[in-house]
């Protein structure tokens, strides 16, 4: 009996600004993705998210990640890895989704290939540095949150969220955990939400984390892309 082939998803992303440049165009993505499904035999479908950062899950991306999680895609394949992930810590989040789910990463510009050994290496590999990079993510956030409570300036936007309870938040969050999961714990330890009341919401969790972190990325000059 022959085996099916492989139904593979080739996901393209530009924003404007990169649209011309040479070797992230979207023709250039969609050639290397063709010849690289050519040569492995799989059916190809390409998914694109045109003019858009890659700062958040794109809706074409959503949908990729929808049809493997579902079984109806084998492999999700890109050129490089900041095409689908802004982050050593994102890509590292959906390789460990696509371990758990079954299906398969093909990342070429880094050699990650989640079927072979070496592929699983590098992807092994590539977790261990996002894991590093959270820690000092949240070792920066943590610092720059101390510096501005002794120069007597708020943390983002005006909360009653102690600035201990903040760095929590923070730092829990850069460590992977989700932010239902920060708000059950804290709810747990009796700490009182911002309004007051005992129960606290994931959307606070996610509101106080996010102004922090962008107070952090201002106050420091970084830029997030």
């Amino acid at each position: 009996m022959v085996n099916a082939r492989k139904r593979a998803l080739g996901y393209v992303r530009v924003s404007t600004e990169e649209q011309e440049e040479s070797g992230l165009g979207v023709a250039a993505q969609v050639r290397q993705l063709s010849e690289e499904a050519a040569r492995r035999d799989w059916d190809l479908e390409i998914l694109m998210d045109l003019g858009r950062s890659g700062k958040y899950i794109n809706p074409e991306l959503r949908r990729a990640l929808d049809l493997l999680r579902s079984g109806r895609a084998d492999i999700l394949t890109v050129t490089k890895m900041d095409r689908m992930a802004r982050s050593m810590k994102n890509a590292a989040d959906i390789m460990e989704t696509a371990q758990a789910q079954g299906w398969n990463l093909v990342m070429l510009d880094v050699a990650i290939d989640l079927s072979t050994p070496a592929g699983e290496a590098m992807a092994n590999m590539l977790a261990t540095f996002a894991q590093f990079e959270r820690r000092m993510i949240s070792q920066r956030t943590k610092e720059a949150l101390a510096a501005r409570k002794r120069d007597g300036k708020h943390n983002g936007r005006r909360t009653a969220i102690p600035a201990a309870l903040l760095n929590r938040i923070c730092e829990r969050r850069d460590a992977g955990e989700s932010f239902n999961q920060i708000a059950r714990d804290l709810t747990a330890d009796g700490y009182l939400s911002p309004t007051g009341l005992a129960t606290w919401q994931e959307s606070t969790v996610r509101r106080a984390y996010t102004s922090a972190r962008a107070e952090f990325f201002k106050s420091s000059g970084t830029t997030v892309c």
